[in-house]
C-alpha cells in the first residue's frame, strides 16, 4: 500500500507578489492550467489508488480542500496549529496512519515541485518503492544540471540494487508499462552523507565528481519504520506528535490535533531530526537515494519560472496581457493590466492588482527582502492578494478610503457566508448576476440582478446563493472602522465560529 503525504505548508516569499503568505506558491498555476499542489498529486495517476493526505496550516486549509476537491482527489487533511517543519508534520500523518491500522509505504512530496518527465518520475518512484518495502528508508536525489549554490547535496555511496527495467516489464504497484525511451537503469545507492548549500567553487567540484545530487526534499518509507527511526534519534519530536493525536477533533474534512502538545514540538526537518543521524550510525544501509533526472525544479525563483517556459525568438516568456519592442530575456506577468517593455534586457517584471515588482532577472533571490520590507513597515501587501479567497467563494477589495470601502463579491453556488454583524460598519448589496438570499435582520428574502438591500451597523445578516450560479454583487462598507476583524459570528459552516 502506497500512500502519498502532501506538504503543503511554506511560504514562497521569492515569488512575491504572485505568492503571498495566505496564498502561497503551491496554489498558483505556475506551468499549466493547474496549480502546483494539484499538478504534485495528479502526476500520481496510474501509480497510488488511495486519496493523498494533506499537512497544511490553519490558515490554507480550505484553499487545500477545494483545490483537492476540483481534481476529485480529496483525502484527509491534518492541520498544524503552528509550523514545526516536516520531521514532525511526517509524524502525524505516519501516527495518523499507524492509529486506523494501517502501515503504508509513505511517499512524501512536497505540493510546489515541478516535474517535466512523469514517466521518469514514476518509475523512479517504482524503484523506491521496492526499497522502502524492504524496510529502507528512501531519499530523491536530483541529478544536478550545474554547480548549484541554493540546494543541498546528497552524497552517494555504495550501489545497493539495480536492475535494467525492459519496455515489456510492468512495474509493480499499478504502474503500466513505459515506452522504451522512458526505460534505464534504475540504482539505489547508500547515502554517504548529507551535505549543506555549497559555496559555487565546491559545487562545481560535486558536478564534476559525479558523486553527488540534489536533496530534493522528497522521501519514502514505512509508516513504521520512519517511527521507530524518529523515536531513536528524536523522542522529543515523537513524544509531541503522539500527545497532540491524544485529543483530535473532525471538521468537516479536517483533522485538528492538540495546539498545546503540538506548539511543545522541537521545530526540525526530517534530514536533521531522521535522516542524518541513520547516516551517522553503524547501519549506513539504512538510508538510500534513488536518483531522479526527470526535469525537475523547486521553481524557487522567478528565473526557474523563465527557465521552464516556452520562450519566443527574443527569448521572452510573456503571460497575460503584454507587448514589448526591441526587448530579449525578460519574464512579464501580467495579471490585469497591460504592460509593455520598450529596450529592456534579463528583466522580471510581475504586475498583479496592488502591486508592482521591477528586478534584473539575475537578483531575484532577493525578493525575499522586499516582502521583509513590507513586514516591517505592517503593510498588508506580504499577506494577502487585492482578491482574497473564502471557503464560500472570494471577494476584491476594489476601492478603500478612510471611511468606506467597495468589495466585488462572488460567492459559490450552495454556498452561505456566515450568520454575523458588525460593530462598526454599515453595508450596501446591490447584485450584479446571480440570485441571493439574504438575512437582514428579521426577513428573509430573494434579490436578483440590480435589486439592492442596506444593511445598518449592529444588525443580524447572512448572504447566501440558492441558485446553481455564481452570484456577484457589489457591496459598499461604509462607517467608522472596516477591519475584516469586525465581524461577530453567530452561526458558520464552516467551523469559524
Amino acid at each position: 500500500m502506497l500512500k502519498p503525504v502532501i506538504m503543503a505548508g511554506g511560504n514562497g516569499s521569492r515569488l512575491w507578489p504572485m505568492s503571498r503568505k495566505l496564498f502561497p506558491k503551491q496554489f498558483l498555476k505556475i506551468s499549466s492550467d493547474f496549480t502546483m499542489i494539484q499538478e504534485t498529486v495528479k502526476r500520481l495517476d496510474g501509480l497510488v489508488a488511495f486519496e493523498p493526505v494533506t499537512i497544511c496550516n490553519e490558515e490554507h486549509r480550505f484553499i487545500v480542500a477545494e483545490q483537492l476537491r476540483e481534481i476529485d482527489k480529496l483525502g484527509q487533511i491534518i492541520l498544524e496549529p503552528v509550523g514545526r517543519n516536516t520531521a514532525p508534520a511526517i509524524a502525524l500523518a505516519a501516527l495518523s496512519e499507524i492509529q486506523q491500522g494501517n502501515d503504508p509505504v509513505l511517499l512524501v512530496l512536497a505540493a510546489d515541485h515541478v516535474i517535466g518527465d512523469i514517466d521518469k518520475f514514476q518509475s523512479v518512484v517504482n524503484t523506491g518503492l521496492e526499497q522502502a518495502e524492504a524496510g529502507k528508508l528512501v531519499t530523491f536525489g536530483i541529478v544536478p544540471t550545474h554547480a548549484e549554490t541554493g540546494y543541498g547535496y546528497i552524497r552517494k555511496g555504495k550501489v545497493v540494487s539495480g536492475e535494467m527495467k525492459g519496455p515489456d516489464s510492468t512495474l509493480t504497484n499499478g504502474l503500466e508499462s513505459l515506452d522504451a525511451e522512458a526505460l534505464e537503469s534504475l540504482d539505489a545507492y547508500s547515502v554517504g552523507s548529507f551535505v549543506e548549500k555549497p559555496d559555487l567553487p565546491t559545487a562545481k567540484e560535486y558536478l564534476t565528481s559525479g558523486e553527488y545530487l540534489w536533496n530534493s526534499g522528497m522521501f519514502m518509507f514505512k509508516a513504521s519504520r520512519y517511527i521507530e527511526e524518529l523515536g531513536k534519534f528524536r523522542p522529543d519530536i515523537l513524544n509531541a506528535c503522539e500527545a497532540s493525536l491524544k485529543d483530535t477533533s473532525s471538521d468537516m474534512d479536517f483533522i485538528r490535533v492538540d495546539k498545546k502538545a503540538f506548539e511543545s514540538c522541537p521545530d526540525e526537518s526530517v534530514d536533521y531530526a531522521v535522516m542524518e543521524p541513520i547516516c551517522s550510525a553503524e547501519d549506513s544501509d539504512a538510508a538510500v537515494v534513488v536518483p531522479l533526472d526527470a526535469s525537475w525544479n523547486d521553481i524557487g525563483s522567478f528565473s526557474a519560472i523563465w527557465d521552464i517556459s516556452d520562450k519566443d525568438s527574443n527569448g521572452n516568456v510573456h503571460q497575460g496581457d503584454v507587448l514589448n519592442h526591441d526587448s530579449k530575456n525578460n519574464l512579464v506577468i501580467a495579471e490585469n493590466k497591460l504592460v509593455a517593455t520598450v529596450g529592456l534586457e534579463n528583466t522580471v517584471i510581475v504586475q498583479t492588482k496592488d502591486a508592482v515588482l521591477v528586478a534584473n532577472k539575475d537578483k531575484v533571490q532577493d525578493v525575499k527582502k522586499i516582502v521583509q520590507q513590507i513586514n516591517s513597515k505592517g503593510r498588508t501587501e506580504a499577506n494577502l492578494h487585492r482578491q482574497v479567497y473564502r471557503p464560500w467563494g472570494h471577494y476584491d477589495s476594489i476601492d478603500f478610503g478612510s471611511r468606506d470601502q467597495v468589495k466585488r463579491i462572488t460567492v459559490k453556488p450552495g454556498e452561505k457566508l456566515s450568520i454575523q454583524m458588525h460593530h462598526h460598519r454599515a453595508e450596501h448589496w446591490i447584485v450584479v448576476s446571480g440570485t441571493a438570499k439574504v438575512t437582514n435582520g428579521d426577513e428573509v428574502f430573494l434579490l436578483t440582478e440590480n435589486q439592492s438591500t442596506y444593511i445598518p451597523a449592529g444588525v443580524v445578516h447572512a448572504l447566501e446563493n440558492p441558485g446553481v450560479l455564481p452570484l456577484e454583487l457589489i457591496e459598499v462598507q461604509s462607517g467608522s472602522y472596516l477591519g475584516e476583524d469586525d465581524i461577530v459570528r453567530f452561526e458558520d459552516r464552516y467551523g469559524r465560529v
